[in-house]
């Protein structure tokens, strides 16, 4: 199984090298391209204040997150969770150059998982066009109202990833949100039988000898006796497989 993670993070401004910090950190899993219900989210203390400009984005506010832990009390969770899989990010080096720079605060080396940056995908796919997260779940009819009320918290952003995500990658894949023996069913589908296409009796086959008789004296006549040179049994094999 592949197992893939959907991250985004939120934070008080633009650049970590101008003293600003993550916020919020959120990230989903997938299994062969299928969201599982296991995620990762927290709000982070960034022991600063809040821009208002940044609050208008993702709303916010110091008052909201002065409680919460900070990034070094949140790191081995957080690199539990992620392990050493594919991180897939929309603008992936935004989120990485705070990632690397909490990271480095607390004596950690910068991550080393592989990255799929989307928004990379989606300038080659889609040349000219906008693609923003926005603009691509318009693109794919995906539903931002939650998105649109709330504002873009990491949470709300990584699941409409996961659905942009899918759609980049070749269209939807089912949801795991399901219960166990529906679950069963998605991960082994040579165990899945479907009931209403099932054969009560085996196909008779139509084979008899008069059939094969025509057949040879065809072959025999447009002189293919060599390239035809088959046998009864294969011939049946065939035939049957037809059916």
């Amino acid at each position: 199984m592949v197992r893939e993670i959907i991250l985004d993070t939120e934070t008080t401004g633009l650049n970590p090298f101008d003293g600003h910090k993550i916020i919020e950190v959120a990230a989903i899993e997938l299994i062969d391209q299928i969201r599982t219900e296991k995620t990762f989210h927290c709000f982070i203390n960034p022991d600063r204040d809040i821009p208002e400009d940044s609050q208008k984005i993702h709303n916010i506010s110091y008052e909201m997150v002065k409680e919460e832990p900070f990034f070094k009390d949140i790191v081995e969770d957080f690199l539990s969770f992620i392990k050493n899989d594919n991180l897939i990010i929309h603008n992936a080096d935004f989120d990485l150059k705070f990632l690397n720079y909490e990271l480095r605060i607390c004596g950690i080396s910068n991550l080393q998982n592989s990255i799929i940056d989307t928004l990379t995908i989606a300038r080659s796919k889609y040349p000219g066009s906008s693609v923003s997260l926005d603009s691509l779940c318009k693109k794919f009819d995906i539903d931002i109202n939650e998105r649109k009320e709330k504002g873009h918290g990491a949470l709300i952003d990584c699941y409409l990833l996961s659905e942009v995500y899918l759609e980049l990658m070749g269209g939807k894949q089912p949801n795991l949100n399901l219960n166990k023996e529906s679950q069963k069913l998605l991960l082994n589908p040579e165990k899945k039988k479907n009931k209403a296409f099932s054969r009560k009796n085996e196909l008779k086959s139509i084979l008899n000898n008069k059939i094969l008789k025509n057949h040879k004296e065809f072959v025999k006549n447009i002189n293919c006796d060599e390239i035809w040179d088959i046998s009864h049994k294969k011939l049946i094999m065939k035939l049957n497989r037809s059916i």
